[in-house]
């Protein structure tokens, strides 16, 4: 007989749309409970009544309140998600961190030694992988057929407007936000990382077209560079389309054929052109996350905890560990320091 699986105890701090959805998720996994939910604003505020779970204004409250977890999910703002998870792994509970780990290369390194020193997992979220076309994709690509890798074209223009950037939240300061490929490409760098590996000789070229009274940082850039496995590689990206999401999209010239994967969120494949290889039929990819007015990233989040609750209870392994998500913070860094941003 095998051993019985055991319940996950999870809490989430931060509960905006991310972190509802996180909630979401756990509670409907029948093998995790969700105990604990905190978040800086009133409950009232928060429209959370669904969750009959004890709630906190903050990590230290929690932490202090016995209530006994396995788990903390950190969906707060980015500029907290570095400090967030060190208090978390020194109280020795393991962590899942929505993108981005950090903001600095330097804080995401840390978080990493802290989780080694005490022995607990870090489980960044790039929930990107898991859609149908990436998985795809990446055995494509492992498997050699498309041969040498010669150019990857990633493009990403989606609409950011004042709907979005509202004076009252974090999203558009530079401290909590980050930037724009932080907060909105970070999972399409993330997929080209997992894809092709790392990359060098990086120059960037960015600009502020119409968010100068919104955000502290750029809307939009152009970025070139070469991958260290071979072949050269460019990031365009915009968050100044008018009124809505254009698409984000990665084309793959390779010695054996051409791939483009398309959509809104790279979930389409819209050209696969390659010698002596028919696609197969792929299953349907989840529709984006619907936040009012703004799309996001496809809707994997519940692979993201069933991952989880695989390895706390011994049956898999860590589908995105820590180590990539602080490369995925090492490339953004990159990025803006050849830009000097």
């Amino acid at each position: 007989m095998g051993q019985k699986s055991k319940i996950v105890k999870f809490a989430v701090i931060g509960c905006g749309h991310i972190g509802k959805r996180h909630a979401e998720m756990i509670s409907r996994n029948r093998e995790s409970q969700l105990v604990g939910l905190i978040d800086v604003k009133n409950k009232e505020d928060l429209n959370i009544d669904q969750y009959s779970v004890p709630f906190f204004n903050t990590l230290d409250d929690f932490l202090n309140s016995g209530i006994e977890v396995d788990v903390i999910n950190i969906a707060s703002p980015n500029g907290f998600h570095a400090g967030q998870a060190m208090q978390c792994l020194e109280a020795r509970k393991h962590i899942v961190v929505e993108k981005p780990l950090a903001l600095v290369k330097q804080d995401a390194e840390k978080v990493i030694y802290k989780a080694l020193q005490v022995h607990r997992h870090v489980f960044a979220v790039m929930q990107n992988r898991y859609s149908p076309p990436s998985v795809w994709i990446k055995e494509l690509i492992e498997s050699g057929r498309l041969g040498e890798i010669y150019m990857v074209q990633l493009n990403c223009y989606w609409n950011r407007d004042d709907r979005y950037y509202k004076p009252e939240s974090w999203h558009g300061k530079k401290d909590l936000d980050g930037g724009t490929l932080f907060t909105q490409f970070s999972h399409f760098i993330d997929i080209m990382y997992w894809l092709f590996g790392d990359i060098t000789n990086i120059s960037a070229k960015l600009n502020d077209f119409n968010h100068k009274g919104l955000t502290e940082f750029e809307d939009s850039g152009i970025v070139s560079f070469d991958f260290t496995n071979g072949g050269m590689g460019s990031l365009n990206y915009s968050t100044s389309v008018w009124n809505q999401n254009l698409e984000s999209s990665m084309t793959i010239i390779a010695e054996n054929g051409s791939v483009k994967i398309g959509g809104q969120y790279m979930d389409k494949v819209e050209v696969c052109h390659i010698k002596d290889y028919t696609m197969p039929e792929l299953a349907p990819t989840n529709p984006g996350n619907d936040y009012g007015a703004y799309k996001g990233s496809a809707a994997n989040h519940h692979y993201v905890i069933e991952n989880v609750v695989d390895v706390l209870n011994s049956r898999s392994a860590i589908t995105t560990n820590a180590l990539e998500g602080l490369k995925v913070v090492d490339i953004i860094e990159r990025i803006y320091c050849a830009a000097g941003a």
